[in-house]
């Protein structure tokens, strides 16, 4: 897909570790129009870890230098990009065209009390893992290869007011980390601000529901997404759909309300875009939609609930 602008990244296109009502769009654009976006990650220590200097290499650096406003999260977010006409109320159809990676490696962490075995791994770890774009695979180890399926951990747009840390999902969106958002899914998040404001970033090769250890195998990536305001849609938390399974979510400290809000989310979809009652609809999920632990690492937990597309006579 030919993208209509490009986003690279610098000291001025950025936000490292949050989202912010009123920050300046680094581009605007119009509903429909093709963004190409370069990303990065923030970790200086990739050369001592045996990473060859690369361009995001070069670019963290530079940025390291001259980005003094940062935090309180930990993500460097490139953006933020305004779309014209998106208003709060309003839904941003963010479909991601395209996810490349600009790297051939990624890397992995453990990090004293966190993760989801913190008591038992209290200690500092960290690799690099080579990724083979050829044959889209990460050699974690001999003999271990892992599919690459590259994917942002963290897209969202604008709080209403003020700033989010970067580090936990919410209504925004931010840092679901959720594994199926790759090119060919569209996410949908509500607008809280005049222009959206969205912003991406958190690459990541492979990674398993939970994402236990803290990190995917995080990596540098090149995301092409097309940006439309849905003014027939309404919203309160993030919702995504791949070309098979529609997607709801759930975000919270607590790994069972976290499942809940999921739950309910899907419940509300079938009763406002299928027509069901919510006696019907809670029956049916319980029927046909699987829950996903997505992670349990970022103080707020996630979950998803993915419903199959082929088990209605109709598309919508």
């Amino acid at each position: 897909m030919r993208a209509q602008h490009v986003v690279r990244v610098t000291p001025s296109t950025v936000e490292w570790g949050y989202f912010a009502a009123d920050a300046k769009p680094v581009l605007t654009v119009k509903s429909g129009e093709v963004v190409t976006m370069d990303t990065i990650c923030a970790i200086p220590e990739l050369e001592l870890m045996g990473a060859a200097i690369d361009d995001p290499i070069r670019e963290l650096k530079q940025i390291s230098a001259v980005v003094k406003d940062k935090g309180p999260g930990p993500h460097v977010l490139t953006g933020p990009v305004a779309i014209e006409g998106a208003m709060p109320g309003d839904v941003l159809e963010v479909e991601i065209l395209e996810v490349r990676l600009r790297s051939p490696y990624g890397w992995m962490m453990i990090e004293p009390g966190y993760g989801a075995l913190p008591e038992e791994f209290p200690y500092l770890r960290a690799r690099l893992v080579p990724l083979d774009d050829q044959n889209k695979v990460a050699e974690f180890a001999p003999g271990i290869r892992i599919p690459v399926r590259p994917f942002f951990g963290n897209l969202g747009v604008a709080p209403p007011t003020g700033r989010l840390d970067s580090a936990p999902p919410a209504y925004n969106a931010g840092n679901m980390d959720n594994k199926w958002l790759v090119a060919g899914t569209k996410l949908y998040i509500s607008v809280q601000v005049p222009g959206a404001l969205f912003a991406v970033g958190d690459g990541h090769a492979a990674q398993g529901d939970g994402e236990v250890c803290l990190t995917a195998i995080e990596t540098n990536l090149t995301g092409v997404f097309r940006f439309t305001v849905r003014k027939n849609m309404k919203l309160r938390w993030p919702r995504a759909e791949t070309p098979t399974q529609f997607i709801t979510m759930g975000f919270h400290e607590n790994l069972d309300e976290a499942a809940r809000r999921a739950t309910k989310e899907m419940i509300d979809y079938l009763t406002t875009e299928r027509g069901l009652s919510r006696d019907d609809a809670y029956m049916l999920t319980s029927a046909a939609v699987d829950l996903h632990v997505t992670q349990v690492v970022d103080g707020v937990k996630g979950v998803h609930a993915m419903l199959p597309k082929a088990i209605f006579a109709t598309a919508r």
